[in-house]
């Protein structure tokens, strides 16, 4: 039995060790328009998205960048054709199933955020054997959003602080935003540095509302299938460019 090769992404000379993001997120935005222009069915720009993620996930991991978020499935995309939906979540089991190995290998910590509770129990089993698996692991770590919603995220926070209001557990007066976010998806995950939306797509699609308040934001006319380490490297260099002053003014 041959072991796959390890696949090493050099960090590139013109980056910054001490300048690099922590934490990445994407929005994974072109994958039917890639299909589109080849001729192929929809669902082949999804299979060559996942491509896409696993290589970045991989960069990211050998570049030094801690954390990757990935969205892959918005409380939204429900309104999309129900063969492209069913295909999704059984894309989303199917690659759980067969990447679950190598996570453990390279010593990925996976999670998921979102309203896990309305996915198929099949795929509910997967991200719970993959989540346990991994959690005791401690390199890059990756979450994907999946039914994910970020207005929906704030307002089940709301509504869980003020059933603690209710019962008598919590002041009002005692809210801040650190309690906030524990009571998000999010809760013991670090806010992203930098966002990177590919297809030249202008919004963030109500992905991160909270978290992304003092996020860079990179935007790229690339497809997302077509997003490789070199389009990568552009915009971590474009990131290294700004000049991050979280509403301050530096002297």
């Amino acid at each position: 039995m041959t072991t796959k090769p390890v696949v090493r992404y050099a960090l590139p000379a013109d980056l910054k060790p001490d300048r690099l993001p922590q934490h990445v997120a994407v929005i994974m935005d072109g994958n039917g328009r890639w299909a589109k222009r080849r001729g192929l069915p929809r669902i082949m720009g999804h299979r060559r998205g996942v491509d896409t993620l696993k290589t970045l996930l991989r960069c990211c991991r050998d570049w030094g960048i801690g954390a990757l978020t990935a969205y892959a499935f918005s409380t939204e995309n429900w309104g999309r054709p129900v063969e492209e939906v069913d295909f999704l979540m059984a894309l989303f089991e199917r690659v759980l199933r067969q990447e679950l190995l190598e996570m453990m290998e390279e010593n990925v910590r996976i999670r998921f955020v979102g309203n896990l509770a309305a996915l198929p129990r099949s795929l509910q089993g997967e991200i719970h054997q993959a989540v346990t698996q991994t959690q005791g692991n401690h390199g890059i770590e990756f979450t994907v959003a999946t039914n994910y919603g970020g207005r929906q995220e704030i307002v089940q926070a709301c509504r869980a602080i003020a059933e603690q209001v209710q019962r008598g557990e919590l002041n009002p007066a005692d809210i801040s935003e650190d309690l906030f976010g524990r009571h998000l998806y999010t809760a013991g995950i670090s806010d992203p540095d930098l966002l990177i939306r590919t297809s030249g797509e202008m919004r963030i699609s109500n992905f991160l509302l909270w978290q992304l308040a003092y996020a860079e934001i990179y935007v790229t006319d690339t497809l997302w299938p077509d997003f490789d380490t070199s389009e990568f490297h552009r915009a971590i260099y474009a990131y290294q460019q700004r000049d991050r002053r979280f509403g301050k003014v530096k002297g």
